[in-house]
Parts: C-alpha cells; structure tokens; sequence
C-alpha cells in the first residue's frame, strides 16, 4: 500500500503510538473477557416473543406495560421459598417476593438490578421493544477463549479524516446480526484518503461527541470478521479528526451470537483492504 498521502510520524511518535495501541490491545482483551463483558452473553429474550411471560432459563414471570417491565417472582412462578433466599431472583441485592418494575438499565452489566446467583439480567428497551439479556460469568465462550487476533500497529493506516455533518437527521433502514432489519441513525460523513484514494464512511455521533462508523472491506469474511466498527475521536471546530484502522474493532455479535449488530450502511464498504487492527478471535 502506498504511504504517499499518509501521515507520517517521527521514529520516537510512532514508537509511542505503538505502545499505546499494545496497551489498548490489552485492555479491549481484558474487557471482552471478563466476568460480565461479551462473551458471558447467553442470551437476549424478546418479551414480544413469551406471551406468557416466561423466559429461557430464567425464573419468575416477566410481562411488559408501555413504559416498565414488570417482574413478578413466587411459589406460583416456579421458585420454592427456599429458591428465593438462596439461589432465586434478587434485585437491588435482596431477594425478590413479588412483583417490581423495571426500567432499562442504563449501566454496567455488573450494576444491573436484577441478578440470578452470578448471573445478571439486563433490560434493555429497542425500538419499543422491551427484552432481557442473560450475562453469565460461567458462560462457555468466556472458558474457551483464546484472544483477538489483531495486526500489529502500523502507521500507515492512521490518517487524517474530517467529518461533514448531513443537514438533516437520517436514518438508513439496515440488516442486523438476528436476522430482522432495523433503523440505523447516521449525522454525517467522515471523508479520508488511504493510499492516493478517496473513501468516504456514514457515521453517526455519539453522546461524547466521538464517531461512530460501521464499515466493510475488502478482506471482510476472508481474512476479517465481516464486517468491524470504528470509533474515531470526536472532531474539532473544523470538522477535523484522526482515522485510525489500527483500532478497527470487532462487533459484540463477534464475541456472542446474542447481540444485534447493525450491518454497514450502503457506502460503507471499502474496496480497499484494511488489514488492520481487531480481525478476529483466536482459535488456538
């Protein structure tokens, strides 16, 4: 690939830029592996799915209203009364006998209200669309992993982008990992140049300010994960900010088969290879 149009950085900026991309290395490692990250995901239960208000694996009686869950938890819902006191349904850290109602959690995992022994029960609200999401620490693809199979820094694959809001919200309707196609909110378009070519990805604007882009190249399905997410630091004043494929990160649904990741939009698939950053997982 040429580097004719790439940033290029001393030898001691570059030695430090490697560093800090182990060192990132390292903790998106830690993170997807630990107790309540993405690999302990074993399930996502649709409450739209369960009329009845029972869900895989998990005790107690869950129903939706318009703006709560609620989740009821006794003898008549299969938990004996010892099951309360010793392995049943806890929330907020004490047994529950009853009924509660639940918002979505906003937090992390491991502060989620409802908890069931080690594992932790995460609501979550989509498109309307109230569901549960079983983390558990014990879960097989936590046991079995083996680490992200990532290229090594380069700095040839970090230029300088600048971002270009739309002049209108937009929404983009997309495949998602489940199978059902949902809305995809983008803000703008962040342009860059890799080797003497012009590419251009729709990203949408977090909370932070930051970007957020999902995109597809020319080595997804091959010698990459299907498709990657990049997040590049919110831009300045003029629009302008670094691209870095050498943090390309794998989606959640890489990790687990449970989330419902979005699919790039239409013209964020490069046709340039950005053999780059996140890859795969391991397999040995």
């Amino acid at each position: 690939m040429s580097t004719e149009h790439t940033e290029h950085l001393s030898d001691g900026r570059a030695a430090d830029a490697a560093q800090d991309w182990k060192h990132w290395h390292e903790q998106r490692t830690e993170t997807v592996s630990a107790p309540y990250g993405p690999l302990a995901l074993t399930g996502t239960h649709w409450l739209a799915d369960h009329a009845d208000g029972h869900l895989p694996g998990i005790p107690g009686r869950w129903t939706e209203t318009p703006d709560a869950i609620v989740l009821t938890a006794g003898p008549d819902t299969g938990l004996t009364d010892t099951g309360l006191t010793d392995t049943g349904l806890t929330v907020d850290g004490r047994p529950l006998t009853g009924e509660v109602r639940l918002t979505a959690d906003s937090g992390p995992v491991d502060a989620a209200r409802v908890a069931h022994g080690r594992r932790r029960l995460v609501v979550m609200r989509r498109e309307g669309l109230w569901a549960v999401r079983d983390f558990d620490p014990d879960a097989t693809a936590r046991h079995v992993f083996r680490g992200i199979e990532a290229t090594a820094y380069d700095t040839r694959w970090t230029v300088p982008g600048r971002f270009t809001p739309f002049g209108e919200d937009r929404t983009v309707t997309v495949g998602n990992a489940d199978g059902k196609e949902r809305g995809l909110g983008l803000d703008g378009e962040l342009s860059f140049r890799l080797g003497g070519v012009e590419h251009t990805l729709q990203v949408s604007v977090e909370g932070d300010g930051s970007l957020w882009a999902v995109f597809a190249d020319a080595t997804s399905g091959t010698s990459s994960y299907r498709f990657r997410f990049l997040r590049p630091a919110a831009p300045d004043a003029d629009g302008r900010t670094a691209v870095d494929f050498n943090r390309a990160l794998l989606p959640p649904c890489a990790f687990a088969d449970h989330f419902i990741c979005p699919f790039p939009p239409p013209g964020n698939t490069l046709v340039t290879e950005i053999a780059a950053g996140e890859r795969n997982l391991r397999d040995r």
